[in-house]
This record gives C-alpha cells, sequence and structure tokens, in this order.
C-alpha cells in the first residue's frame, strides 16, 4: 500500500486527504498542519469570524473527529523540519517520517513590514490566520484609531469590519488607487466610494515611512510627511507562497512551487497544490490564491496520485465581503484592454466586464450574483457576447448563454 504525507493542513490538504479516500486510496496519510487547530476556512477570518457572526467550531472544514473516521493521521501544532527526496523521508525533530508519495500544500504566508520601520513594534497585526485575528480581536473598540496599510481586498476587508465596530480607520495605499493590482479602475471607484460613505479615510499614493512608538505602535509617519496617532496596525500588503521546504529539498521553484500540468513536481514522488504552487497555463505558468483554487488544483492532484492523468484547469473565481455587498469575480482579467460598465439591478449595485478585444476574460458583479453566475457560465464555455447587448440595461443577461 503507498504511503502518503501531506505537508499544510489548510485548505488544500484538507480537501486532498478527503479525495484520496473517496477515490478508494487504502494506504496510510499523514496530514501535518502547524497550526493547533483542526484545518479551517481563511476567507472568513477578515469578515464574519472578525465581526463575532461566526464562532470558531463554524470554521472548521470538518469535525475533528472525521480524521480518525477516515484513517488520516492528523497531526497538528508540528513543524516539519526538512524533507529528504533521496531517501523519502520527512524530518520533524528527532523524528522521520516515510513516504511513497509526497504532497506539499504549504500555502503562503503574509508579507510584514521590517522591523527597521516599526514592523516588530506591539500592535502591528497581519490577516492570515487564526492567531493572526484572535490577537488582533480584542483592539476592535469603539473609538480605537486603526491604520491599514495596504489597499487590497484584505485591507478593504478589514477596514469594512472596523468602520462597522465603530473605529477611526484610515487606510494608505501607495499605489495610485486602491485594488490597482487585481481590478480596473470602475471596480476601485466603486468601492473607494463605499468606503469613504462609511467614514474610512482612504489615502491613495501614499505610502507607510515607519510606524513610531516605544515597545508599541502610537503613530505612523506617512511619505507625504504626515504624522498620525494609531492604537494598532493591520497590514495587508500581499502573500508570499510557502516554498522553504522545497526550496531547501531541491525542488524547482517558479513564482512558487514548480509543478507539470498535472501537478507534479520536479521530483516524481513530490506533488503540490494550492497557494504554494505554479502551474502551466497558456504560454506561461500561473499561480492563484484562492480557496476554489486550493479546492480544484489539490482534488485534481489527488486524483493524478490514483493514475488518472487529468490536465489541470483552472475555472478562477473569487469573492470579497465589504459592509453589505458582495463582490463575486469570475475569470482572470490579465490582459484586457476595455471594461463594459452594465447598469445595477438595484441602488448600489454594479458589474463590469473585461475584455481583451471581442474576447470576455472576467467580470466583477457587486451585489449582482446574476451578472456574475451567467459571467462565469459564458467564461468557462468560452463565449464572448456583444459588448454592447451586455451595456444594454434592456438585456436579459441569460439569454447571453444561448
Amino acid at each position: 500500500m503507498s504511503n502518503i504525507v501531506v505537508i499544510g493542513a489548510g485548505q488544500a490538504g484538507a480537501s486532498l486527504v478527503a479525495r484520496l479516500r473517496k477515490n478508494g486510496h487504502e494506504g496510510t496519510i499523514t496530514l501535518i498542519g502547524e497550526e493547533t487547530s483542526p484545518p479551517y476556512q481563511r476567507p472568513p477570518l477578515s469578515k464574519a469570524y472578525l465581526l463575532g457572526d461566526m464562532d470558531l467550531e463554524r470554521l472548521y472544514l470538518r469535525p475533528l473527529s472525521y480524521y480518525a473516521e477516515v484513517r488520516v493521521d492528523l497531526r497538528l501544532g508540528t513543524r516539519v523540519d526538512r524533507i529528504d527526496p533521496a531517501t523519502r523521508q520527512v524530518h520533524i525533530g528527532d523524528e522521520v517520517v516515510p513516504f511513497d508519495t509526497l504532497v506539499l500544500t504549504t500555502g503562503s504566508a503574509p508579507r510584514r513590514l521590517p522591523a527597521a520601520i516599526g514592523g516588530a513594534l506591539e500592535g502591528v497585526h497581519v490577516v492570515r490566520d487564526l492567531t493572526d485575528v484572535d490577537a488582533m480581536e480584542p483592539r476592535f473598540g469603539p473609538g480605537a484609531k486603526v491604520l491599514i496599510v495596504g489597499g487590497g481586498y484584505i485591507g478593504l476587508e478589514a477596514a469594512a469590519v472596523a468602520a462597522k465596530k465603530g473605529l477611526n480607520v484610515t487606510l494608505v495605499e501607495m499605489a495610485e488607487r486602491i485594488l490597482q493590482r487585481v481590478a480596473a479602475p470602475e471596480t476601485s471607484d466603486f468601492f473607494r466610494a463605499l468606503h469613504r460613505e462609511n467614514g474610512v479615510d482612504i489615502r491613495e499614493g501614499v505610502g507607510l515611512d515607519r510606524l513610531l512608538g516605544e515597545g508599541h505602535v502610537s503613530g505612523a509617519r506617512l511619505s507625504d510627511g504626515t504624522e498620525i496617532e494609531v492604537d494598532f496596525v493591520i497590514v495587508g500588503v500581499g502573500i508570499a507562497p510557502g516554498t522553504a521546504l522545497a526550496e531547501a529539498a531541491g525542488l524547482e521553484i517558479d513564482n512558487g512551487i514548480k509543478v507539470d500540468a498535472q501537478g507534479r513536481t520536479s521530483d516524481p514522488a513530490i506533488w503540490a497544490a494550492g497557494d504554494c504552487a505554479s502551474f502551466p497555463h497558456g504560454e506561461g505558468r500561473l499561480r492563484l490564491e484562492s480557496v476554489p483554487n486550493a479546492i480544484d488544483m489539490a482534488e485534481c492532484v489527488a486524483d493524478n496520485i490514483m493514475g488518472a492523468g487529468k490536465v489541470y484547469v483552472p475555472q478562477p473565481w473569487f469573492w470579497s465581503d465589504q459592509y453589505d455587498v458582495k463582490l463575486q469575480i469570475a475569470g482572470l482579467n490579465v490582459g484586457y484592454d476595455r471594461i463594459i460598465a452594465r447598469p445595477g439591478s438595484s441602488e448600489g449595485s454594479a458589474s463590469f466586464w473585461y475584455y481583451a478585444g471581442d474576447r470576455l476574460l472576467a467580470v466583477d458583479a457587486m451585489n449582482e450574483p446574476r451578472a456574475y453566475m451567467v459571467g462565469k457560465r459564458l467564461i468557462d464555455a468560452g463565449k464572448s457576447p456583444s459588448p454592447d447587448a451586455v451595456t444594454d440595461p434592456e438585456t436579459d443577461l441569460k439569454s447571453l448563454l444561448k
């Protein structure tokens, strides 16, 4: 029987071991995670969980008892020191865990501010795991002053929670606009207006010079020379793929752990999936940071470990919740050259359709679930409706599918 070891007990790791058992794998499965909690959902951390609208147990992907029931040796609070591909062993302190097949689902880690500019001061937080959110949650008292560094989705979601809980929120984004790396100007405009309506002080084209304080952060000097008082700071300046173990083991790295179209690394006994892995896409490579990718890629790798020989074809979709707005994104907008705006069906709703020439690439839908669903089906099917039809409010969106 094949002995499978999975390093990384997040969404991808949990999905992979469940799929292996569903597919009939009868050998041993060991799932190793650094956190002490069983695999859980991460997106609610900066939304419902931080707001207090979701209990800890509801975060769990499966009850803890599930792993024993399906004979998965779940090892929590365990840090892997190194991988030895030659002997096919995983080293944990003085313990050696052998494997026939190894899967790396090591995820990603938040980028932190350098200690030289105050990043090591107490009261400086990131949003990535339960420990991070549990540490910052007591600071979310009405009237507290919070500085959020970074105007991506994590920063904006944290800003929305803080504003809803009555904090004084300042958000700085060193780029010209929020969401510049991931969305069109129209989407940036929508969310800028939304946050300002809710009292968030958004400053674009303004970076952080340094944080101020002795021991605990008490202020910040911004790149435009202004200084502000703060009680705590949330840093949302992106994430880096978890490649350290793979790199030390001599595996190829290319914007993540480099895998082939089936999810296999440069070592045929080692696979990778999720945030940490980059895979062939078009004429280049792609690494996706999303829950759907973690699930779909992990399940594809599990199938291929069992001999399916499937090529991983992503069908990207994402979401973000801010205040009473649900943003749903279908597709990838890389390479777009124009935006088609469709009027919303109600106040506070809209959708923006990304085109490259006549080809539909992606859709951003704000409180427009029908636009999202139709856009996703069109993109998955490789269909591109006429931009004139999309922008016409009289067009029944479902008719675009015909």
